[in-house]
């Protein structure tokens, strides 16, 4: 997602060495092989207890997933090995490191320690609630909302990185929970609207506190992203951007953490395929749906990427196009009809809503707004559209 760039000591950290990326790296591949391997064919939510050590760890690595309704354990694992991969290469200066992490900022060590501090929290401040429901609830909120993009706004630092993890777990994880419980379930909305509208209102209240909130630094100062090399927008660079798409909702948007992405779910498929995208079988649908998406949108908004730099072409991604396979059962219209109708529509309104917040607010909560806002015309109009059909 697009951020300014920072002036000052809080914009740049020390970045992560090769070494250290590679050692990371090696861990998570033990985890993964550890703990996550699927001991069951079927999804399954959590049931909330800390006491449940295996349950407990898949849950927060699908919760790196859960933007693109992948649910894997495996492929939460996938993505932050591809994004260490990255960082190596960005640390040895290799040509092939792709995209730039956390909008090229240099901040992702900072950001993914505030959304994995967020998730920690999140997840033990709200897993009552799938106790006792046994439903799925939203705890993996942190992860693409307010945590990082505090980081991004206010700079490095432990006080942002706690702030926002804090912030995140405990205002907007429980009104991205109402919203699903509360709106959305009694109602039969989709439950994305009541996740991602609770991550714009949350979003919101959480960046106007930060200006009150006395161990928080003034709002930095703002300058033009130095510049880089012009891309040329063509072919290669199209298909690298679709693949960056995938992980954008996570502050990544980098080629290799959305492979380790991807990967990690077919994986999955292969070995349990009742396990991913909540057990509906549709990922290859899904899947689908969001390349079409990706690739509809890079098309048609690629003249506001030359101009601007960066354009919200993921939002569809994370939102309208699945969500259209998982409530039509993967029919051709849905994969066709949510990926077109959600390239048309998410972008430009995302960058419409993100253009006209307060200084200081972070474009995500436009991004957020508009897919809430997408999923809920779109969807019911698909649905006439499969109903006349």
């Amino acid at each position: 997602m697009e951020t300014p760039k920072i002036i000052g000591s809080r914009r740049f950290a020390p970045a992560m060495d090769a070494r250290a990326a590679a050692c990371i790296a090696v861990a998570l591949v033990l985890a993964t092989g550890f703990a996550l391997w699927p001991d069951s064919a079927t999804y399954a939510v959590w049931n909330g207890s800390v006491a449940d050590g295996r349950g407990f760890i898949r849950w927060l690595f699908s919760a790196w997933t859960e933007a693109e309704f992948y649910t894997s354990a495996f492929a939460g694992a996938g993505l932050l090995i591809g994004a260490l991969v990255a960082v190596y290469a960005e640390a040895s200066q290799k040509r092939w490191r792709g995209f730039g992490l956390a909008c090229g900022s240099g901040l992702w060590p900072w950001t993914i320690a505030s959304s994995a501090l967020g998730l920690l929290l999140s997840t033990l401040a709200w897993g009552w609630i799938l106790r006792d429901t046994g439903l799925w609830q939203p705890t993996f909120v942190p992860v693409v909302s307010v945590a990082p993009t505090l980081v991004l706004v206010y700079g490095a630092g432990w006080r942002t990185v706690l702030t926002g993890g804090v912030l995140s777990a405990l205002v907007v994880a429980p009104l991205a929970i109402a919203g699903t419980q509360l709106v959305c379930r009694p109602f039969g909305i989709s439950l994305v609207v009541g996740v991602t509208g609770g991550m714009a209102l949350g979003g919101c209240l959480c960046f106007a506190l930060c200006r009150i909130l006395p161990w928080m630094p003034s709002l930095p100062v703002l300058s033009p992203a130095p510049e880089a090399e012009m891309p040329d927008y063509r072919l290669v660079w199209t298909f690298r951007r679709m693949l960056a798409d995938f992980s954008e909702a996570q502050f990544f948007g980098n080629e290799w953490a959305s492979a380790g992405l991807i990967l990690g779910v077919l994986l999955t498929f292969l070995v349990a395929p009742g396990l991913p995208v909540y057990g509906s079988g549709l990922l290859p649908e899904v899947i689908a749906a969001q390349v079409l998406t990706s690739a509809f949108g890079l098309m048609l908004w690629r003249g506001k990427w030359r101009r601007r730099g960066f354009y919200p072409t993921f939002v569809p991604i994370v939102s309208v196009a699945p969500t259209a396979v998982l409530a039509f059962g993967g029919t051709s219209a849905s994969v066709i009809g949510g990926a077109l109708l959600g390239a048309l529509m998410g972008p430009p309104l995302a960058a419409t809503i993100s253009a006209r917040l307060p200084v200081g607010f972070h474009p995500f909560i436009g991004n957020v707004a508009s897919m809430a806002i997408s999923t809920a015309v779109i969807i019911p109009a698909l649905g006439l559209l499969h109903a006349g059909g």
